[in-house]
């Protein structure tokens, strides 16, 4: 007979799964956090980690939000995949500059882009699925893959490419297991916008070897130096039925803190998506939702003014960062980052602290020089660092001055 003094203790578990447990946590919200609370306890950092607009929401948007708390409808649940009149103007937007013909029904709402970014890969991924993830890569996208059961397969395009792959490197990473090619252009974390041939080419290989296509969208409208948007989906329209672009308010209309962004796909993918989602957050916040309309039904100019600041920044910014020892700086053409090679500027000791990767060299200019960028770990590119010119002139100048005097010393 077997008694409770008898059986084998079972085993202690951790108190957090560990699916849970290995996301790391994001890189470029870490910084920001550590930024703020170093200005918090009165050292004078300047953070160039946020990629975070620092302009206002337009006064248009702002006005139709505080006329939509005042009604009744927008104080009531409203349908998961958005409120009829935002899937329809995400739709008119997407037809008019992806040059492609959406339908409402093709549009689910999410709050904000990175959970657009999430049910996009929980929707299409299966346990092993790969995904081919162009490096350097924004941080969120390998741990979103993780969390949909997949695998993220790096292929990594260094600054003497204009950080953009290869259809070669794409091909010799392929395998059986590849469910889809993930997409991002303009480019967090570097600023480099794909052309019309090279996404091309990439888009009728996909649909040669049956692959999705995400293509996350968010920065359309931020590209410089008269280079043009162009989406995947203009470019290959037989991609329809198996490409998903992913979009938001956040980065062009200055509405980071709305939370409003979006997916458009083939509808069955959409409908599954939505399912999703009544589960995991119901409807969007009907307030920003109809801030949202706004923005994109509203006047473009205050999104032209924006954007000229942010040229304007982006070549001050290129210009400062190359004066700086060690650092390589291609141009970026599209977002709000500059994303240098700092090979160059590792192997020696700064302020009695030996330098030998860009993590470290971040800390040590955080530590020394009170400025705050992300390294290039955090996106799969070791030996670089990313600067968002998200931020005023003076602040900008500032900045990359201490490093320059941190640096040259």
């Amino acid at each position: 007979m077997t008694t409770d003094d008898d059986r084998t203790p079972a085993p202690a578990r951790a108190r957090i799964s560990q699916r849970i447990g290995s996301i790391a946590p994001s890189a470029t919200l870490a910084v920001d956090a550590t930024a703020k609370a170093l200005k918090a306890a009165g050292r004078p950092v300047i953070g160039f980690g946020a990629g975070e607009p620092d302009f206002p929401t337009p006064a248009h948007i702002v006005d139709a939000a505080r006329e939509a708390v005042s009604d009744p409808a927008n104080h009531r649940y409203s349908p998961t995949a958005g409120l009829p009149a935002l899937r329809q103007a995400v739709a008119d937007s997407a037809t008019a500059m992806d040059g492609i013909t959406v339908e409402p029904s093709q549009v689910l709402i999410t709050n904000g882009g990175k959970q657009a970014v999430y049910q996009a890969f929980a929707t299409l991924l299966d346990p092993g699925d790969e995904v081919l993830l162009p490096a350097p890569y924004w941080t969120t996208y390998p741990e979103a893959i993780r969390l949909a059961g997949g695998h993220e397969v790096p292929v990594l395009a260094g600054a003497d490419q204009g950080y953009l792959p290869t259809l070669a490197q794409l091909e010799a990473a392929r395998t059986g297991a590849t469910r889809a090619i993930l997409l991002c252009s303009p480019s967090n974390p570097t600023g480099a916008v794909m052309s019309a041939d090279q996404l091309r080419e990439i888009g009728q290989w996909a649909l040669e070897h049956d692959l999705w296509v995400i293509s996350d969208e968010i920065y359309q409208h931020l590209t410089y130096d008269d280079v043009p948007f162009t989406s995947v989906l203009g470019e290959v329209p037989e991609l329809a039925e198996t490409t998903l672009v992913l979009g938001g308010v956040a980065k062009t209309y200055a509405m980071t803190g709305w939370r409003v962004g979006w997916m458009i796909g083939p509808k069955d993918v959409i409908a599954a998506a939505t399912n999703l989602q009544s589960h995991l957050t119901s409807n969007v916040n009907n307030v920003a939702q109809r801030a949202a309309i706004a923005a994109l039904t509203g006047p473009m100019e205050p999104i032209r003014e924006m954007r000229e600041a942010f040229d304007r920044r982006r070549r001050l910014m290129v210009d400062k960062l190359s004066q700086v020892p060690g650092f390589t700086v291609p141009t970026p053409t599209g977002a709000f980052y500059a994303f240098p090679d700092v090979a160059g500027a590792l192997g020696r000791e700064i302020r009695g602290t030996r330098v030998t990767t860009s993590a470290e060299l971040a800390a040590v200019i955080l530590q020394e020089a009170e400025v705050a960028a992300v390294p290039g770990e955090a996106f799969g590119a070791p030996g670089h660092l990313r600067f968002s010119y998200a931020l005023n002139d003076d602040n900008l100048v500032e900045g990359i001055d201490r490093v320059i005097a941190l640096l040259d010393s």
